[in-house]
């Protein structure tokens, strides 16, 4: 194999396809830290190696979209090329398990690369242009054990089963899926800036990928059964526990039979992550003896999805059975506090075509108001509001993910519009400040995050604004990797309070947060919209958690169930965006395990009106006879 050296000599005479590697210094090595390090480190694994420099880039995009990452996922996917490394346990006190937590049909990559290029494990771990000449040579190796045509001149389209082969996955579904996501990045093209600043162009090419090379690898097919997924993802039936645990008819696990969205209606898909890996979180849905479930669950090493609850079913996910009943949960393999190293990809892809699905089979917007994270789900009562979670946390892309979801955040904007704005920081350079990761107090990894922080003043040595409902007391909120408090996130759309230089204040909880917001490089956008305010002689007006109905509409037999306000104040003078004007006015009842049960499996609809709002980092209703809705200017 040719060394380090000899390889940066070969990137030197190649054609580099992006402004910012044109521009460099073509004696330069071929792996460095300037921007252009990683578009010449293709390149040179690409001629050393005999794979189509186009498809090599794309084989990356669709893997880690050119990131370097640390070990991603249960897999422990390294690299741009996400390399997978079986022994997890020894590598960087990852702490991660065993090899037996790797997905069943995984391949050990990481060590097949070292094997092909005579590199150390570690190189390829951390090393840039060693990373991607293991990638390289991994897909050389499988084209020319498939008896296809190799080069670097080569048809790409000749590549596709390679490409499947390159998914890790032992499944054909899931190969397959990777396989159409790396040509179609190759046959449209794509550009980026990576979170360590490298930046990569990849020219759209021109091929047709030979899909039905497939067959040639055998993998495993698709298993029958009930799962409700698109055709585009690959999914399987794994049902949640459904039985009685006691003689008493209201003893059972661990979700409810209903009759949706006939009744009650489907209005949101709930975002979670699961703290656990995959195969844990699998049998924790399976328990008998653990009273929670979820409709889905999505594996981080390559978006395969598992479903639990038919969509007709209430799962026990979100922490408010209001919630609860009007939507869909979906778990993604891995940790809130760790963040990128497993929200991978692949995951975010499989994700974004399962919501989209379900988005247009129940008629769901695709929105931040009706796709949002756990975090953003509202305590039922003030005694619940400070266990509520905090998942998928600071490190999740919304922006990011409403792109693949075909829904951009940035759309609708209005610049006449001066009562609302939508946050919008970015991802990858919007690395805020967060603690506690991984020890109390102490900052966490630098990575890219999805808020701004609201300050008590237009000044960021200010204190934080405090969340009566997390801190009675009415203490500033701190940079506490789970402390919601005075996070703006991205998507969500907020009540302008008051401007000042390039200073922005919203409405939030009660109070006004302020936010730098500079013209010149905004953190948000302005939008269009309504928003509410307390009626005419209000001096306040109640918020709450849930949206049930008022006592009349109950029938005999169906307890009347309190609407208890919040803690939070929505004084006159405050305003808040409206994020949803038809939000249903129900309660189903389900307390029993039995379908028979009188007065069981009832949803109880009631005349009194609510509209969501957003109020802080999670949203809340309002009666509408409390409030007026206005347009926004």
């Amino acid at each position: 194999m040719a060394a380090l050296g000899a390889v940066a000599a070969v990137a030197a005479g190649l054609a580099l396809t992006s402004p910012t590697a044109r521009a460099a210094d073509p004696s330069a090595a071929a792996t460095g830290s300037d921007p252009a390090s990683r578009e010449r480190a293709f390149a040179a694994a690409a001629s050393e190696y005999g794979v189509p420099r186009s498809l090599l880039e794309a084989v990356s995009y669709a893997q880690t979209r050119w990131d370097f990452h640390p070990g991603h996922s249960t897999s422990g996917g390294y690299g741009p090329m996400h390399l997978v490394d079986a022994d997890l346990g020894d590598v960087d006190g990852k702490g991660l398990g065993e090899a037996s937590t790797q997905p069943e049909g995984v391949t050990d990559t990481l060590a097949e690369a070292a094997r092909l290029t005579g590199l150390s494990e570690e190189a390829l771990r951390t090393d840039e242009l060693a990373n991607i000449r293991g990638g390289a040579a991994l897909l050389a190796a499988e084209q020319e054990k498939l008896g296809l045509p190799v080069g670097a001149g080569s048809d790409p389209g000749q590549w596709y089963a390679a490409v499947a082969a390159g998914s890790g996955s032992g499944e054909e579904r899931s190969a397959a899926v990777f396989a159409d996501d790396a040509f179609t990045a190759l046959t449209t093209g794509a550009s980026r800036r990576t979170v360590d600043g490298k930046e990569v162009t990849l020219t759209a090419t021109s091929t047709t990928p030979q899909k039905g090379q497939l067959a040639r690898l055998g993998l495993e097919k698709a298993r029958p059964g009930v799962a409700e997924c698109p055709p585009s993802v690959d999914c399987e039936w794994i049902p949640a526990t459904y039985r009685q645990t006691g003689p008493s008819p209201t003893a059972y696990v661990n979700h409810d039979l209903a009759d949706r969205p006939r009744s009650p209606e489907i209005t949101s898909i709930v975002i979670h992550n699961t703290e656990g890996t995959y195969s844990s979180t699998i049998a924790s849905v399976q328990d008998p003896t653990r009273a929670v479930s979820w409709q889905y669950t999505l594996r981080s090493s390559d978006g395969h999805i598992a479903q639990h609850v038919l969509g007709k079913d209430i799962a026990w996910q979100a922490g408010n059975w209001y919630v609860n009943t009007h939507s869909i949960g979906l778990e993604h393999e891995g940790f809130a506090a760790t963040g990128a190293e497993w929200f991978s990809e692949p995951m975010y892809r499989s994700s974004a075509r399962l919501v989209t699905y379900l988005a247009d089979t129940y008629d769901i917007p695709v929105d931040r108001q009706h796709v949002f994270g756990h975090d953003q789900v509202p305590g039922t009562i003030p005694g619940t509001v400070a266990g509520m979670h905090w998942d998928p946390g600071p490190y999740w892309d919304w922006e990011h993910y409403f792109q693949l979801l075909g829904a951009p955040l940035n759309g609708h904007r209005s610049p006449t519009s001066t009562d609302l704005v939508r946050i919008l920081p970015g991802f990858e350079d919007n690395q805020q400040q967060v603690t506690g990761c991984a020890t109390a107090g102490v900052a966490c990894t630098p990575q890219g995050t999805n808020f701004v922080y609201l300050h008590q003043a237009p000044d960021a040595a200010s204190p934080l604004i405090p969340d009566v409902g997390l801190r009675s007391s009415g203490a500033a909120s701190t940079t506490g990797v789970s402390d919601i408090g005075a996070r703006a996130a991205a998507g969500v759309e907020y009540a302008v309070a008051e401007r000042q230089g390039d200073w922005t204040a919203i409405w939030f909880n009660g109070t006004k947060g302020w936010f730098l917001n500079p013209a010149t490089d905004p953190t948000a956008i302005s939008v269009t919209g309504s928003y509410v305010v307390p009626k005419a002689g209000r001096t306040s007006v109640p918020v709450y958690g849930r949206a049930y109905p008022e006592a009349a509409a109950y029938p005999t037999g169906i307890p009347v169930q309190a609407v208890t306000p919040l803690q939070y104040s929505f004084a006159a003078g405050q305003r808040y965006a409206v994020a949803d004007l038809t939000v249903p006015t129900d309660y189903y009842r389900a307390s029993t395990f039995s379908l028979d049960t009188p007065n069981d499996h009832t949803d109880v609809v009631g005349q009194d009106r609510y509209y969501q709002v957003s109020l802080g980092h999670r949203f809340a209703y309002v009666r509408a006879a409390d409030v007026d809705v206005v347009q926004a200017q």
